[in-house]
């Protein structure tokens, strides 16, 4: 028999009191995921979102800086005073034409919820919590940014979720996200009439057109969870003049720091042996943050998968995605991190595409939601109950 303060008790009580303030907050968190979906922003744009989460949040009771890191659309809302410092990361940002395909809707609810549930708790969990309005997941690495500028000083255990196709493993452990850099290299010709004197121009369209080729070759000769993706972004301007430049977007992507440079080397090679061929100058420019590979951390793994499997989820381990890249994992490189995927019943579509955005908009996404707030909840009072693991986090808080 269970005596009335047993830790294991005390434990179903709280998982019953987050329950219940999940469930006072519902309605409200639940109109502003679904007016999140409704009005998607793009990265470093997120005014209404923003706005919209900030002043939920500072309704509870946090205290909300907005602006953070000098960044217009990041804010951190904080509430209590103990010594171990919790972050809850909040996503928000939509993609280029196809709005919240990557669910950030479905983030941005599961985190709210799962802050407000703990407002209650705060004091006796003996935990400062903080709210972390993170812009721009998608493209502009706003989490690498805060990182480096100090919204995560003083943070001993970070953690959000992140909305996939039906049938990921709900258990985090060991799973992990590629890193990723993104890159422009710029050709430089010479124009001429394309008619009258083609032969004195120097093609910049034909560069990008090697380095493309080339690139498509070098896929046969890659390991298969690496991956390389490309567009042409500027290519001309007329039929009947040479192109004298030419942008190529592209970017690299691999499971460890050591294989991304490895294949960043061959990748930018493949645009040298093009400039050589064509007669053009090439230069390179790094476009956004290099986004780290991700680092799950155990224990708090087995928290939320505890909670999961509570909700009759299969938490059976599993590698998790082929691909895919978070600025999470900059932050999971230097603080102990839980990013685990949230498996929406019935969505058959990839993330990233139209019918992913419709699924992120359906009860059955929402109430998915819901259990990760509770789950993402359970898993800091989980962390900050257990001395063991309690000690290791306030020993992790975050130093520049």
């Amino acid at each position: 028999m269970t005596s009335a303060n047993s830790p294991r008790s005390n434990e179903t009580t709280v998982h019953q009191r987050i329950s219940t303030s999940i469930s006072e907050h519902r309605s409200h968190v639940l109109e502003l995921a679904q007016d999140i979906h409704a009005h998607p922003e793009l990265a470093f744009q997120e005014h209404r979102a923003a706005a919209s989460i900030a002043e939920l949040l500072s309704s509870a009771g946090f205290d909300v800086e907005r602006g953070t890191s000098d960044l217009p659309t990041a804010f951190s809302a904080s509430i209590g005073s103990g010594d171990l410092t919790v972050a809850i990361c909040v996503e928000y940002d939509a993609l280029p034409g196809i709005g919240h395909a990557c669910g950030h809707n479905l983030i941005a609810g599961a985190s709210v919820a799962a802050a407000l549930a703990l407002v209650p708790l705060v004091d006796e969990l003996g935990i400062t919590l903080k709210a972390i309005g993170t812009p721009a997941e998608e493209h502009g690495g706003g989490k690498a940014l805060m990182l480096a500028r100090g919204a995560f000083d003083g943070v001993g255990l970070a953690l959000m979720v992140h909305p996939v196709q039906d049938g990921t493993s709900y258990n985090p452990a060991g799973t992990s996200a590629q890193a990723v850099g993104r890159y422009r290299a710029i050709f430089t010709g010479k124009a001429s009439h394309a008619a009258a004197a083609p032969h004195l121009g120097i093609n910049a369209g034909d560069a990008a057109t090697l380095a493309q080729v080339a690139m498509g070759l070098l896929r046969q000769q890659i390991p298969t969870d690496h991956r390389i993706a490309s567009f042409i972004a500027e290519g001309g301007v007329a039929t009947n003049i040479i192109p004298e430049r030419t942008v190529v977007e592209f970017e690299c992507r691999a499971f460890t720091l050591p294989q991304y440079e490895s294949l960043l080397v061959r990748v930018r090679n493949c645009f040298a042996g093009a400039a050589l061929a064509t007669g053009t100058t090439l230069e390179f420019e790094e476009t956004e943050p290099l986004y780290e590979p991700l680092l799950q951390d155990d224990a708090l793994a087995a928290h939320w998968s505890a909670a999961m499997e509570s909700f009759g989820k299969d938490i059976t381990p599993s590698a998790g995605l082929a691909g895919g890249s978070t600025d999470m994992g900059n932050i999971s490189q230097v603080i102990p991190s839980l990013h685990p995927w949230l498996s929406i019943p019935g969505a058959d579509a990839s993330i990233h595409s139209h019918a992913f955005t419709a699924l992120a908009n359906t009860e059955q996404a929402y109430e998915v939601m819901f259990e990760a707030a509770q789950a993402l909840a359970r898993t800091v009072a989980g962390a900050a109950t257990n001395p063991r693991q309690r000690e290791r986090f306030r020993a992790a808080a975050y130093r520049r």
